[in-house]
């Protein structure tokens, strides 16, 4: 199972890194850590908390739908998606920090028990794509590494695994029509292509993406 850049067994490993970063993130935060701003213009960590918690939540939906054959989107309405990050303005510290736990083992657990046959089952993602449940895990990576960065409490892009860069910074150049890349390292250029803070001279500006 491979998309040529990525193997099925790559994004399971790089979920499970991504969590481990997001609960790295967040150990530490109390509630001003919580209330001070993240890397992504207009949210405090306790928003981007919120969002990677809803996010495991909302893959636990696709995971029963790949598990039962039950159709489960990930989010019932855009509404209910808005809804659960404006949740974590509301919450504690210590809130904040059991959902995103809670949600991540959730996630992790529930993908454990995917047999063979279910993880070729077909899921529709929350941007309506139809997808098989091998996706997923690719899903949660990019959530979750890149978001870990976004909390901006030290880490960098150059701390994520290369593989991922590399799976990353390709999916996001074909999304985003591009062909020539700025030279520089990868950490670098694939910040860039996210939208994120970077240090390429001369790079034009994109708009955040994830």
């Amino acid at each position: 199972m491979t998309d040529g850049t990525r193997t099925f067994a790559d994004t399971r490993e790089w979920a499970r890194t991504g969590t481990k970063l997001l609960l790295d993130a967040v150990a530490g935060l109390d509630e001003a850590g919580f209330s001070a701003p993240s890397a992504l213009p207009g949210w405090t960590r306790r928003h981007l908390a919120a969002h990677v918690a809803a996010n495991a939540d909302a893959l636990c939906n696709l995971v029963h739908w790949a598990a039962t054959g039950e159709e489960t989107p990930m989010y019932a309405s855009p509404e209910e998606r808005a809804a659960g990050i404006a949740k974590g303005a509301t919450l504690s510290a210590g809130e904040l920090r059991s959902w995103v736990t809670a949600s991540a083992q959730a996630l992790d657990e529930g993908l454990d028990r995917l047999t063979d046959e279910q993880w070729r089952h077909e899921v529709v993602t929350a941007q309506g794509r139809t997808v098989p449940a091998t996706e997923i895990p690719w899903m949660r990576s990019r959530e979750a590494c890149v978001h870990a960065v976004d909390f901006g409490t030290g880490l960098t892009f150059a701390d994520l695994p290369s593989g991922f860069m590399t799976a990353l910074a390709g999916e996001i150049s074909t999304k985003r029509g591009l062909t020539e890349l700025p030279d520089g390292p990868l950490p670098e250029v694939t910040a860039w292509l996210a939208g994120r803070p970077h240090s390429l001279a001369d790079a034009p500006e994109l708009g955040p993406w994830l």
